[in-house]
């Protein structure tokens, strides 16, 4: 567990929770309090019906409850895909009796989400290792009940006792087996677009319209009012027009003023890449994808729920419409659409 953050620090950062269970919590709060974005994570106890249990009860077996960290994220920081990612490589998906050294019920893994978005994401994710695995993952994928933190002594161990840690984490086999099974393999759940190959320049411009090529390759800024995206008010998400990596959804898009496509957020952070930019001769923020390399637009701070407006052009992007998120590849985003 960080630092805990004074009252008014905590209210002004946006945090959201995850709960994950990967053997020893111990080691699965060290690995997710290094990763930026985590505010803090918690060891604890879910899963059972045992009301406050305690650690004995729970190393001894006798409720059903697993050893589990509660993650406290910052969603514009790192986003739960990104958070799934670190889970997944952190642990033996195929073990159904525990986490390396540490055998029992209580060691198993498992992902426990509070949402239909957390659970789709998690059966999603689970499909993907399993093809990248070759084999089931025993994890299993269970809806959150309570989560209870465990007892003071537990919280920071790999700090307040690094020697023991560092000395069970290695008799107990964890990183040699995570290597084993992960090591040069990835894991992005956007694998397919860091597989992606830019066209070449003669290719492109048979591909793009000449206003598309300008404004993707040339850094370009279509006409104000005058595109094809400004004032669009279906349901759906934005991509690469190149790439096609997802960017944007239009939950997130509302009416600037400004005669282009704006949004308070991004839709998946790792396909955007942020640039300076001194082209009008003061500094601005260049927003391009990742694996497409396209210009896209620029950010700026502004007083929107995020405090950030993404104002981006038109021939950048490719608009997929909600009912044909599945039949166009992008299945995964229907929960964005659904009735809560």
């Amino acid at each position: 567990m960080k630092n805990k953050k004074s009252d008014n620090e905590t209210e002004q950062i946006q945090h959201e929770t995850a709960v994950f269970a990967g053997g020893c919590f111990w080691c699965m709060e060290s690995v997710f309090e290094k990763i930026p974005g985590v505010i803090e994570a918690v060891s604890g106890y879910t899963g059972g019906d045992e009301e406050n249990p305690t650690h004995e009860q729970v190393a001894s077996g006798s409720t059903n409850h697993r050893e589990a960290v509660q993650i406290n994220y910052n969603p514009d920081e790192i986003t739960y895909e990104k958070l799934l990612e670190n889970f997944w490589k952190n642990i033996d998906p195929r073990d159904s009796e525990g986490q390396f050294c540490d055998k029992g019920f209580q060691y198993t893994s498992a992902i426990f989400y509070k949402t239909n978005k957390e659970k789709k994401l998690a059966e999603e994710s689970k499909k993907q290792k399993e093809k990248i695995l070759g084999k089931p993952a025993e994890t299993q994928i269970i809806e959150l009940k309570k989560f209870y933190p465990a007892e003071d002594y537990h919280q920071d161990y790999y700090k307040k006792h690094p020697f023991k840690y560092k000395t069970y984490r290695y008799a107990c086999g964890r990183d040699k087996r995570l290597d084993e099974l992960w090591k040069n393999k990835n894991l992005s759940m956007n694998s397919s677009y860091s597989d992606f190959v830019k066209p070449s320049d003669e290719e492109l411009k048979k591909i793009l319209s000449p206003m598309q090529y300008k404004v993707n390759q040339e850094e370009g800024t279509e006409p104000a009012f005058d595109n094809k995206y400004w004032n669009n008010e279906q349901e759906g998400i934005y991509v690469d027009i190149v790439s096609g990596e997802p960017l944007f959804s239009s939950k997130d898009k509302f009416k600037s003023g400004t005669g282009w496509p704006s949004f308070t957020k991004l839709l998946e952070p790792e396909n955007i890449v942020e640039t300076s930019d001194y082209k009008l001769l003061v500094k601005r923020t260049e927003v391009r994808s990742e694996h497409g390399d396209s210009h896209l637009g620029h950010v700026f701070d502004e007083p929107t729920p995020t405090g950030k407006r993404y104002c981006i052009n038109s021939a950048a992007l490719k608009f997929i419409p909600k009912n044909q998120l599945e039949q166009e590849g992008y299945g995964k985003y229907l929960y964005l659409f659904e009735k809560k």
